[in-house]
């Protein structure tokens, strides 16, 4: 009797136990559907950590703002972060974790091309999303990323025109100054296309690479100098990360002056120039499809709100932060996924591709469109001269929003991107066939 009463209690002590155990694993399931979990994916430390800390910062903002609105489909969103430091192969790991481990329901980040291929095998193969915050080489049009950066025709094309015209110098020499990796080679490809149809000499064009974290620009500036010594030269930079501080810094030691040789950048924005000596930079030049200094209401208050998110978050900098293109790229991203998950009713990558073609967005800058069809958003095109303070005066701007082209016509002429009516590139072969 005494046997049967101790099996009795030993069976309903561990039936007891294992509703416990599932009533704590239900209330955990319950709890973890109550929000919406997003990945944040930039590089913390490292050579890009420079460029990518204030692109989590601000993918933060944006949703802490949208959870006090009431978040996406009445659940509050949950940012998942991972750093994976500047390691190009650290980031398709930290990518499966965030995809297949945390199921995260999209994914905001990168900022090198050459880490956007290599998370983008990741996200194709498990039909899931990543929008991209970074103008770049374009020659890409996958299903599984938004790219809320520049295009080619976004950013280098109206740039190098500018320095060809009138207004902006007539210059005739062209030194593409770059680091090695996919955005720098592409971008350049395009840009001696370009050049070379608007009838620039081959021999006016220069073209070298240096790898990530290079410090020593000695050698590299004394070849700029004397290329730039019969005048009409411009430097087209495709520099990325921090070794902007030390080229600009030699360019200045060897007496270049931006009226000598002006340098062009494609990489270097306010968030950057807090880290370097502006009296090295003063007349410079920039391409970007925002700045700080844009003088409306809505980039006002998103200047205000992130200088006061960065105070009351004790975030390095403080309310002396910046705002920068990227930044308020990254910042339409979220609130671009949001709006169409909402409108979609759904956080399904399917559902809210569909929701994204064509909508609209009111960015700090002014209005932006995500296209109907290739995954890109028409944005203005702005260029930009830095001043002593750090910031940047516009001296050109385009006329209306630029339509995207993912592939330049002066390098892949017959190639086009087309979620819609086809299943992303396509070719004029393939129209002809229909």
């Amino acid at each position: 009797m005494h046997q049967q009463k101790k099996t009795l209690f030993t069976a309903l002590k561990a039936g007891a136990t294992a509703m416990a155990l599932g009533l704590a694993a239900f209330t955990h399931a319950t709890a973890a559907d109550e929000t919406v979990k997003v990945g944040i994916l930039h590089s913390l430390s490292g050579t890009m950590a420079i460029s990518e800390v204030s692109l989590k910062d601000v993918v933060l903002m944006a949703i802490e703002e949208i959870n006090a609105k009431g978040g996406v489909n009445g659940k509050k969103i949950e940012p998942i972060i991972v750093d994976p430091a500047s390691d190009w192969d650290l980031f398709a790991e930290k990518a499966k974790q965030l995809v297949n481990v945390d199921k995260v329901a999209v994914t905001f980040g990168c900022w090198t091309s050459v880490s956007r291929k290599s998370v983008l095998p990741v996200f194709e193969a498990a039909d899931a999303l990543l929008f991209y915050p970074v103008q770049y080489e374009g020659e890409e049009c996958s299903k599984s990323v938004f790219y809320t950066g520049a295009t080619p025709n976004q950013q280098l094309i109206p740039s190098a025109e500018y320095l060809m015209s009138k207004e902006g110098g007539e210059y005739k020499k062209f030194y593409l100054l770059g680091t090695d990796y996919v955005f720098p080679r592409t971008a350049n490809k395009i840009l001696r296309a370009f050049l070379l149809a608007k009838g620039v000499p081959a021999a006016n064009i220069e073209e070298e690479y240096t790898p990530f974290h290079h410090q020593d620009y000695q050698t590299i500036v004394g070849k700029i100098k004397k290329f730039a010594a019969g005048g009409k030269a411009a430097v087209l930079s495709t520099i990325n990360g921090d070794s902007n501080v030390p080229f600009y810094k030699e360019f200045a030691n060897q007496g270049l002056t931006s009226a000598m040789c002006p340098i062009m950048a494609y990489s270097v924005a306010e968030d950057e120039l807090r880290a370097m000596d502006t009296q090295f930079l003063v007349g410079h030049l920039a391409a970007w499809n925002y700045y700080q200094s844009v003088k409306v209401p809505s980039n006002q208050k998103f200047v205000k709100d992130f200088k006061a998110f960065a105070l009351k978050n004790k975030l390095p900098g403080g309310d002396k932060r910046v705002t920068d293109d990227p930044m308020e790229a990254a910042y339409i991203s979220v609130n671009l996924w949001a709006q169409a998950a909402n409108k979609a009713k759904s956080i399904a990558p399917n559902d809210v591709r569909k929701a994204v073609y064509g909508m609209t967005f009111q960015a700090p800058g002014g209005q932006v469109k995500m296209d109907e069809r290739n995954h890109h958003l028409h944005k203005p095109v702005l260029i930009g001269e830095i001043k002593k303070d750090g910031m940047f005066k516009v001296v050109w701007k385009s006329k209306g929003l630029v339509a995207p082209e993912p592939w330049s016509i002066y390098t892949s002429p017959d190639k086009g991107c087309d979620h819609v009516d086809h299943e992303g590139t396509y070719t004029k072969a393939d129209l002809k066939a229909k």
